[in-house]
């Protein structure tokens, strides 16, 4: 992908989007249920969509919020739900629509005081904290989030009752009955007014995220180490957490850009020429990048604060990656009171930096398929300390081993950076420095190719015998998946394993191309070998 001229430049006026325009097309599009990119997809993010393509409509909303209060009844979930909302243009009509479905159904519904945004993180934390020792009366939430997607997208996703993103069985019944619901032109929807009646209880969810917080962070040795921090919240629902969290705990913290605007006026173009609030890109991050020099450590968030981006001096923004590998290792070697036995989670397209890291100290990884879900009952029930995903997604738990937050927490994952350059002298850029200098540089990269609605599904449901190369950028292959090792669960493609490299190849649920990712433990042009064997390996078995 050819990278735009506009690439981390601040946004200029015309990639703003119409807000007045862009509501009125959510409340007015009626979306096609017979068009398959129209009807409710609800993955491993929930639904997602824009509504000038009818894909993110009022109409979606109502049946999506009705399905999910079917499940909870069929599920006997009758406890609180926590509802959290970020800061994209749609997802405050998106709450109101929620709300008009879940009172009706008589949900007791629980939201931010004050009309505040409330993080992905801060609502995980308030349903594990209302359903620690309960058997009966259980909570769960929805997040109305697209992530770090561009503005004119909105998102929905639910939480289950261990609090983080729910299991493809739940989705899955959701997704159904959602389109039942939009093919039955909504008739089944329970829906009233919020003028009229009880509405929900307003509490303050921030609070209890920010005041246990030393429960996870050694927050005293940040505090006294006078770490100079700065964030850049990206406009996103964190922004209101900061400054608390700063003052509550005595931080040397400055928030460098609280800028709150739906259009996301104030941020620097993603590389591909979209504005996208992509605390891992460092064309999104480019104004933090340039402040890196005068913060012993920085960080930035995405609109729902469930990804981390750090920055440090010298290096600028660190590859999620890199970054995974040195909080990893830090985390084991510090957090004493965790169980010997629990084990660390990685994505199949994760880092083999973090195995190596793993093997010297005497553990194995439990890789599984991409979506934090699959790492959620680990966290919950204990049996996982830590989990983390490529895309800058990662939870670990308190310092006694229970679990702080079982869906991606991009807040804590920031201070952990600035409690490894308290404890150690030294930042996270630096520890990786160490880390490659012991097991070698891997190259890193993913890329997209065609594929249609055929070869997407074909890729899908490849088996090991359908690869029919015994080598890879030279090397022997020494393992073909299609089943994640860690739970045998689908990885929904194919990842090829050779002693210094691999790639992993998964069809994209949003647009006709598949997406390679790669690494090599030799160089960038070994790098290059494995995405050019890598993409025709695929593309002869999709051919068969």
């Amino acid at each position: 992908m050819a990278t735009s001229e506009l690439a981390g430049k601040p946004a200029p006026p015309e990639l703003l989007i119409d807000v007045a325009g862009l509501e009125r097309d959510y409340a007015e599009r009626i979306p096609d249920p017979a068009e398959p990119d129209q009807r409710v997809i609800f993955g491993t993010s929930g639904h997602r969509g824009t509504p000038g393509n009818a894909t993110f409509t009022e109409v979606h909303i109502l049946a999506i919020t009705q399905a999910i209060c079917d499940h909870r009844e069929r599920a006997g979930v009758d406890g609180p739900l926590v509802l959290g909302v970020d800061t994209h243009a749609l997802s405050a009509s998106a709450r109101d629509t929620a709300l008009e479905v879940l009172l009706a159904n008589e949900v007791h519904v629980r939201v931010q005081r004050d009309g505040q945004p409330t993080p992905t993180p801060v609502v995980s934390h308030a349903i594990l904290d209302h359903n620690r020792e309960r058997t009966t009366g259980l909570a769960d939430g929805i997040v109305i989030t697209p992530s770090h997607n561009p503005p004119e997208d909105g998102g929905f996703k639910y939480n289950a009752t261990n609090g983080g993103p729910a299991d493809t069985e739940i989705t899955s019944w959701v997704e159904a009955r959602a389109n039942e619901i939009l093919e039955d032109g909504n008739r089944a929807v329970r829906r009233r007014s919020l003028a009229g009646g009880d509405g929900p209880e307003t509490v303050d969810l921030h609070a209890p995220y920010i005041e246990q917080l030393p429960e996870i962070l050694d927050l005293d040795c940040i505090r006294e180490a006078g770490v100079r921090i700065g964030v850049d919240p990206l406009g996103g629902s964190s922004l209101p957490l900061w400054e608390p969290i700063a003052e509550r705990h005595g931080l040397d913290l400055e928030v460098v850009n609280d800028g709150l605007d739906p259009t996301f006026g104030f941020m620097h173009v993603d590389r591909d020429g979209r504005i996208r609030m992509d605390c891992s890109s460092r064309w999104a991050m480019a104004g933090l990048v340039e402040l890196r020099d005068r913060f012993d450590v920085a960080f930035g968030n995405d609109p729902d604060a469930d990804r981390h981006g750090i920055v440090v001096p010298g290096d600028g923004l660190l590859n999620p990656n890199h970054y995974l590998a040195v909080a990893i290792e830090y985390l084991l070697e510090t957090r004493t009171d965790w169980s010997g036995e629990s084990g660390v989670g990685k994505t199949v397209v994760t880092s083999g930096m973090i195995d190596r890291v793993l093997g010297r100290l005497g553990r194995t990884p439990w890789e599984v398929p991409v979506g934090f879900k699959w790492f959620a009952d680990g966290l919950h029930r204990g049996s996982l300390c830590f989990g983390g995903e490529e895309s800058a997604g990662a939870s670990f738990l308190r310092f006694d081993g229970t679990p702080w937050s079982t869906d991606k927490d991009g807040l804590i994952m920031c201070l952990l950076a600035a409690e490894i350059t308290a404890r150690t002298g030294r930042h996270p850029g630096e520890h990786y420095r160490r880390l490659a200098a012991e097991f070698g540089e891997p190259a890193y990269k993913r890329i997209d190719a065609p594929a249609d609605h055929r070869q997407k599904a074909r890729l899908k449901r490849l088996a090991p015998g359908d690869v029919a190369a015994a080598e890879l950028a030279g090397e022997t292959i020494t393992s073909k998946l299609v089943e994640a090792p860690g739970n045998h669960a689908p990885i929904g493609g194919l990842k090829v394993v050779t002693e210094n490299g691999w790639f992993a190849a998964r069809p994209s649920g949003t647009e006709d191309i598949y997406k390679i990712y790669a690494e090599s433990f030799r160089d960038e042009t070994h790098l290059d070998r494995i995405l050019v064997d890598a993409q025709s390996i695929v593309d002869g078995a999709l051919a068969e």
